[in-house]
């Protein structure tokens, strides 16, 4: 701040003392009038279900439904003794007409469709994909086959909220006792650093970091032994930490460009950069753990506890979607414009889906099944069919209860 001498402070005051002298004190300024801002009362959210017609529906008329109606028979093993399922299911058991033209009659006499919205209203969500892949391993450690794929630790806890909290039916806590408190379960990071009791729970060992961890995110795959035999694993539990994309982290970070985020570039970056991986890797906190799988599944099960069917199952986020649904998906094909409209079976979940107009799209198992869900990042929109006399209220907001994967 600048300073002022003696000379001239002594001459400023002299002039204010003047100036008070001789002037009239101006009159104080009017008081300002404060209007108080009052929040903006945010939107109620929308309902997510909307009565539709088959008509909305886009190509329903020419969609072969003979996949979809496989699917059904597969959802119905888990519904069929629900009380709104009951008919439909027992129906589909002894429909004696399976043609194209007979599951239309079917369909559109047993189920009512409906649009799915966000809470915003807007009906256009996020559609992605993903497959069953295989990785190459073995049942020992070996310097090749470095990284362990877990069964469930012995000091993870699931607690069913439900059993305690009616109100809180379908959602589940993960954690670990210390002492006598329950702490969340560890991170992704204490995991592979050998805090988390895993030690003798090491199912198989395999080649690939990499592999390993979209195993995880996938939630089911094969591990081609080195005798050629082949060895089905899934699902079995998850630690409780949220979902975190590393292809998000990659785009933030400058590694990768937008476009480059998919599965396969991913992957490339992880070849090109080996050092940086596991630091990568940390920054999703979300670890599954692995149950092996009986021989004669023909594919891998979902959170439905059926099989999945190849290009026609979907994960949704059951907070929303009903699981065991049929819901009719309008996207495109992966990268492209085509169109891709179909009966699909609600029949899984996943800890990266979450919202109304969300859903992860199963392409089966394989190397291109996994270019195909690697790539797919489209616009969809989707409607569920309830059946008769089964429809949602009109003004049903759905309960933040989750059953994940």
């Amino acid at each position: 701040m600048k300073s002022f001498t003696p000379r001239v402070t002594l001459t400023l005051c002299a002039s204010l003392l003047l100036a008070a002298c001789h002037t009239t004190p101006p009159k104080p300024p009017a008081p300002s009038v404060v209007v108080p801002q009052v929040p903006a009362t945010p939107a109620a959210p929308v309902a997510p279900f909307t009565a539709s017609s088959w008509d909305k529906l886009p190509e329903w008329q020419s969609t072969d439904l003979l996949p979809s109606y496989s699917a059904l028979q597969q959802s119905c093993r888990a519904l069929k003794s629900r009380p709104n399922w009951q008919a439909v299911c027992s129906r589909a058991e002894s429909l004696a007409q399976t043609d194209n033209a007979g599951l239309h009659q079917f369909f559109e006499s047993a189920f009512s469709p409906y649009q799915v919205s966000n809470p915003d209203g807007s009906t256009l969500g996020l559609i992605t994909g993903y497959y069953e892949p295989k990785l190459l391993g073995s049942r020992t450690k070996t310097k090749r086959f470095a990284y362990p794929i877990y069964g469930v630790p012995e000091d993870l806890l699931t607690i069913d909220l439900g059993d305690v909290y009616p109100q809180l039916k379908g959602m589940r806590l993960r954690g670990r006792l210390q002492g006598k408190k329950v702490l969340p379960y560890y991170d992704r990071a204490d995991i592979e650093q050998g805090k988390a009791a895993v030690q003798g729970r090491e199912l198989f060992w395999v080649d690939n970091a990499v592999e390993l961890f979209f195993l995880q995110i996938q939630g089911s795959g094969r591990i081609e032994l080195p005798d050629g035999s082949s060895v089905k694993i899934g699902y079995a539990d998850q630690n409780g930490q949220p979902y975190a994309s590393i292809g998000k982290k990659l785009i933030e970070m400058g590694e990768l460009k937008l476009e480059q985020a998919s599965m396969q570039g991913i992957k490339q970056w992880g070849e090109q950069h080996p050092d940086k991986l596991p630091a990568l890797l940390a920054q999703n906190p979300s670890y599954v753990f692995f149950r092996e799988l009986p021989d004669q599944l023909s594919a891998p099960l979902g959170a439905l506890g059926v099989p999945l069917t190849d290009a026609y199952s979907i994960a949704v986020d059951p907070r929303t979607i009903p699981l065991g649904a049929p819901v009719f998906l309008s996207t495109t094909y992966p990268n492209t414009t085509q169109p891709l409209n179909r009966l699909m079976l609600a029949q899984d979940t996943g800890g990266a889906i979450r919202g109304a107009v969300r859903a992860d799209f199963f392409w089966g198992y394989g190397e291109e099944a996994g270019t195909m869900a690697g790539r797919m990042k489209q616009d969809g929109q989707m409607w569920v069919l309830f059946p008769k006399g089964g429809e949602p209220a009109a003004s049903a907001v759905p309960a933040t209860n989750v059953v994940t994967r």
